[in-house]
């Protein structure tokens, strides 16, 4: 005779998410503290595979995670997420042990809280390096301004955004920069002698505008960049910084945006990530876990 009895909450079945699950999805997050950020949300769905876990007393999802993959060499993870009603109860565990075996030996990121970083660490992760939040108006500081051509960016730059992405961040991302357009509500190119040497975005993220990718070929690049996204906004800025790039810290510091909070940049099958950190200031999106 077959048991009524439900099943352990660490034993529910993970599905793939949908469009259809944006809602739901926003729920979760603000259920967290963190803010809905829809549009995130819908460019993760839209990008990669998004994985949950519905709530066994129909309350929309119990938890969360998204898988970006970029191809064989690099897949991140972001949006893990568990409700608070069953949070320490092992499900991100049980979540995270399905996603490892879904990506088979495609080596992982992703960005992990303090609390977080634990688990991942029980998992076969490892810390190779730490993300700098910083947020707040941004100011223009003194000194001259650098010498490169900064403009927004035109339909006719995608390729050579593309080659440059490709070349920093180690792994082909056309599928996620083909969507910034729609995504972004601000996009620059920096070019020196014609040719492009970074690019940044910046998106709607609750009451601020997120910068990210900021991708250039030194720290002078950099800062004309976020200087002309800042230029196009009344709203607060925020961003993720590698935390190597300390002379961009510090300006930022100099232009009033506050240090916010550190995260732990991890990797699963790898010992690091692919690319050039030196011109990788700051991802698409940073989700983190």
């Amino acid at each position: 005779m077959p048991s009524s009895l439900p099943l352990p909450i660490t034993e529910l079945p993970v599905r793939r998410l949908t469009p259809g699950d944006l809602v739901a999805c926003a729920d979760l997050s603000e259920d967290r503290g963190w803010p809905r950020d829809e549009h995130r949300w819908g460019l993760l769905l839209a990008a990669g595979t998004g994985y949950g876990v519905d709530d066994p007393e129909g309350k929309g999802l119990m938890a969360s995670c998204v898988v970006t993959s970029y191809g064989p060499r690099l897949a991140a993870i972001g949006m893990v997420l568990v409700a608070e009603r069953y949070a320490r109860q092992g499900v991100a565990r049980q979540l995270m042990h399905h996603v490892l075996a879904e990506s088979g030996d495609t080596p992982l990121s992703l960005y992990a809280t303090a609390a977080g970083q634990p688990l991942y660490e029980q998992l076969g992760f490892s810390v190779v390096g730490h993300a700098q939040r910083v947020t707040g108006f941004f100011r223009a500081a003194g000194g001259r301004p650098p010498a490169v051509t900064v403009r927004p960016a035109t339909a006719e730059d995608l390729q050579a955004m593309v080659r440059l992405d490709a070349d920093v961040f180690g792994a082909d991302r056309t599928h996620v920069l083909a969507r910034l357009p729609a995504y972004a509500d601000h996009i620059r190119v920096a070019q020196d002698a014609g040719r492009l040497i970074g690019y940044a975005a910046a998106w709607p993220s609750d009451r601020t505008h997120a910068v990210g990718p900021l991708v250039a070929r030194d720290t002078a690049t950099a800062r004309a960049l976020v200087s002309s996204l800042a230029e196009a906004t009344d709203r607060p800025l925020r961003a993720d910084i590698d935390a190597r790039h300390t002379e961009l810290l510090d300006w930022f510091e100099e232009c009033g945006l506050r240090s916010d909070s550190t995260t732990a940049v991890m990797t699963h099958g790898a010992s690091d990530l692919p690319g050039d950190w030196t011109r990788r200031y700051a991802p698409l999106t940073v989700a983190m876990g």
